[in-house]
């Protein structure tokens, strides 16, 4: 997921924003195909330490100013001119990040699709084993152990699925051009965007870089996922406790000890899903408030998205990474629940739990 975000990575899409913008306006008419094929041999010999781009981008404002710039000066005549042709800035920024998006999501969904089968199968295991409920964190009424375990799936599939929508509907092309009128690209602005769009691997559609609201929800559904996975981490570190010990992490060699107690074997896991829950709800409120942008281009709101967004996805890659390990190793221990519950007398009428969690896993697998 760093690798996602890095320098070598944004350079690479906004390189690739810049030769296939000339690809096709090329293909399109805008441009001549000779100039089209100096900008890409440019884009592909392109070279520079990163941290000199950094001091020029950090001067100008934005990354786009020092990197066309730069690629001018190797081309000549007509391909210097043709080169990011009827582009602004804001669209380099906005396309790189969708591009970083769809990258980013990708390395998530391969650790959501571990979470939901292990649950699932462990919800299923223990849906008729009857255990103590428990609401305002004291004993309540007696549920199927597997019930609680299902109810994490749902909320981890959920959000998985919800961010899979806003994925899709964020990661999309965005060329506008100096005020979003696509001025300078011959009326062929909605062709070019398209190729490009196509060859980039994002949606095509009209400029969006005046509307943050898709940027918004990708963050709020990071946020949603990592709350969940809280959600889940919450529960075992409670279960995990000694005078309860009904559910505990896997064990893993050198994890989970203490260096000062050597008879401890701490959550570590959960652990690192509820740090990440304390620091995603200020990252989205930051993003959030750069939604009333200023007219066609905002004044520091949508520049604050970019590092915010890479820390959520962040932080949704190690609380994913470290849940599915959770998930696929949970040691449940039977006989912990059966003595709790003949401790606490309640009885054990599990009601309809085992239907439940029937219904969910039904749901979830729609």
């Amino acid at each position: 997921m760093l690798a996602v975000f890095d320098d070598a990575a944004t350079l690479r899409h906004a390189l690739a924003f810049e030769a296939q913008l000339a690809a096709a306006q090329a293909a399109e008419g805008v441009i001549d195909a000779a100039d089209a094929q100096a900008v890409a041999a440019g884009c592909a010999v392109f070279a520079i330490n990163p941290a000199v781009l950094a001091d020029e981008a950090a001067l100008a404002g934005t990354l786009a100013i020092p990197l066309v710039k730069r690629l001018r000066a190797g081309l000549s005549g007509t391909a210097s001119a043709s080169l990011h042709k009827g582009a602004t800035s804001q669209d380099v920024a906005d396309t790189v990040l969708a591009c970083q998006i769809r990258e980013a999501y990708a390395l998530l969904k391969a650790d959501l699709d571990r979470v939901a089968p292990a649950l699932d199968q462990l919800a299923e295991r223990h849906a008729a084993t009857p255990s103590i409920g428990r609401t305002l964190l004291q004993d309540a009424l007696p549920i199927g152990f597997g019930l609680r375990i299902a109810q994490w799936r749902t909320g981890i599939v959920k959000a998985g699925e919800r961010l899979d929508r806003e994925v899709t509907d964020a990661a999309r092309i965005q060329l506008g051009g100096a005020a979003g009128t696509r001025a300078g690209l011959s009326g062929k602005g909605s062709a070019v965007a398209a190729r490009m769009a196509e060859v980039l691997g994002l949606a095509a559609g009209p400029p969006w870089h005046a509307n943050r609201g898709s940027i918004a929800a990708v963050a709020t559904a990071l946020a949603i996922l990592i709350g969940a996975l809280g959600k889940m981490a919450r529960d075992v570190s409670l279960l995990a406790q000694n005078t309860v010990g009904e559910a505990r992490e896997p064990a893993v060699p050198g994890r989970g000890g203490s260096s000062a107690m050597a008879h401890k074997r701490n959550p570590t896991g959960c652990q690192v899903a509820l740090s990440a829950v304390l620091r995603a709800p200020g990252l989205v409120a930051g993003i959030l408030s750069g939604l009333p942008a200023e007219e066609e281009r905002g004044l520091g709101g949508w520049q604050a998205e970019g590092p915010a967004l890479a820390e959520l996805f962040l932080l949704a890659a190690g609380s994913l990474d470290a849940m599915a390990s959770v998930a696929e190793g949970l040691e449940i221990d039977e006989a912990a629940i059966a003595r709790n519950l003949a401790t606490a007398g309640i009885g054990d009428d599990i009601g309809e739990s085992a239907a439940i969690v029937a219904e969910l896993a039904a749901r979830n697998r729609v």
